[in-house]
């Protein structure tokens, strides 16, 4: 009877231990995790910008990266329960950073890219053929994952299998890319599993078209990624935006419409043509613009920075959207007495200052 009394005890002792050790990662917002975050990626920016902005407590720092690819940065953090951040710095005052926002023709979110003459960077970010993402932050992205995934096996072999993901401003939008260039590591059995990642993009701008944003969210779902913003801010309205009837799924009326043009009498079939070109035409010229300047155009300078960066052959799309599950911080009442509207200061509401701010006043 012994025996068997000290057989039981000694496997509840074991499930307690296993317990002890599980991962401590719940799904769902948790403001107090967010504010943790939010300092801790502002601390990973300008000291100067963000000089009255504590350190989150409980936060030990592992590692942090050299400067890579267009001036980017990522520090990894571990805290007392035993899991881990990958925290992504945002844009820097240098040329080469702002070329990363600046590059926003947009690339399929499967493929490779071609960093160097011996670098190239396979990536999937979605299932999605039509998915389609922001070129300058995957360049910046690619560099930052070669940096980072053995970090991750690291972590692993140590026991951290909680892994939270954050970046303020271009942090953000690299954060989700990111998230998503994991996800699909586990899918190929890349890297473990049993791995979890939760994400809080904060003050992100938009990352890719509407059909990246379905399979993000899909791959997401049950609370484990968030889009923090604050709704003055601007930057989430980027990167610019325009859709044409190309950004439509395969089976829409627009794709029948011509045909159905050319089937109506004379002189009718003339004016349909006529009112759908003035719809259609404007914003495929726009798209076009957009493709020419704010792809091959910026190529040309990311060149200075990355000499033997190959530009990759651009997605015909420049439909950004909001990806995520959504979180708008709540203005309080003396929000705008604190941060007035001022057209000279346009980085007011964006700074992690104003978003401490809000977070710390949700209820």
């Amino acid at each position: 009877m012994k025996t068997i009394y000290k057989t039981i005890t000694l496997a509840f002792l074991l499930q307690l231990t296993q317990f002890s050790f599980a991962q401590k990662l719940i799904p769902g917002f948790d403001k107090k995790e967010y504010i943790a975050l939010l300092k801790l990626t502002a601390k990973n920016s300008d000291p100067a910008v963000v000089k009255h902005i504590p350190f989150p407590e409980n936060y030990t720092m592992l590692y942090r990266s050299p400067v890579m690819g267009l001036d980017n940065v990522w520090e990894l953090w571990k805290n007392t329960d035993n899991i881990g951040v990958i925290s992504v710095r945002g844009s820097t005052a240098k040329t080469e950073s702002w070329l990363a926002n600046f590059y926003a023709a947009s690339i399929p979110a499967k493929g490779t890219l071609n960093l160097s003459k011996t670098n190239h960077f396979d990536y999937e970010l979605a299932q999605n053929p039509k998915a389609a993402i922001h070129t300058g932050w995957l360049v910046s992205t690619a560099f930052i994952m070669q940096d980072l995934v053995p970090k991750i096996d690291s972590c692993y072999k140590d026991g951290i299998k909680d892994f939270l993901i954050t970046g303020h401003s271009q942090g953000g939008a690299i954060s989700y890319l990111i998230t998503a260039y994991l996800y699909n590591l586990q899918k190929r059995g890349t890297i473990p599993t049993d791995i979890r990642f939760k994400t809080y993009c904060s003050a992100a701008p938009k990352p890719g078209n509407l059909f990246f944003a379905y399979d993000y969210e899909l791959m997401t779902a049950g609370g484990w990624a968030f889009n923090v913003i604050n709704a003055r801010d601007w930057v989430p309205e980027m990167a610019l935006t325009v859709q044409t009837v190309d950004d439509f799924n395969n089976v829409n009326p627009f794709a029948f419409f011509k045909e159905s043009i050319k089937k109506q009498s004379f002189p009718k079939n003339l004016a349909l043509r006529y009112f759908y070109n003035k719809l259609d035409r404007p914003a495929r010229k726009t798209q076009r613009n957009y493709q020419k300047y704010l792809g091959k155009k910026i190529a040309g300078y990311v060149h200075k920075y990355l000499p033997e960066f190959e530009a990759p052959i651009y997605f015909k799309t420049s439909n950004y959207v909001r990806t995520g599950t959504t979180i708008v911080l709540p203005e309080t009442g003396d929000y705008t007495v604190k941060y007035p509207d001022n057209k000279e200061k346009f980085m007011t509401h964006h700074q992690p200052e104003a978003y401490l701010y809000l977070a710390e006043r949700m209820k």
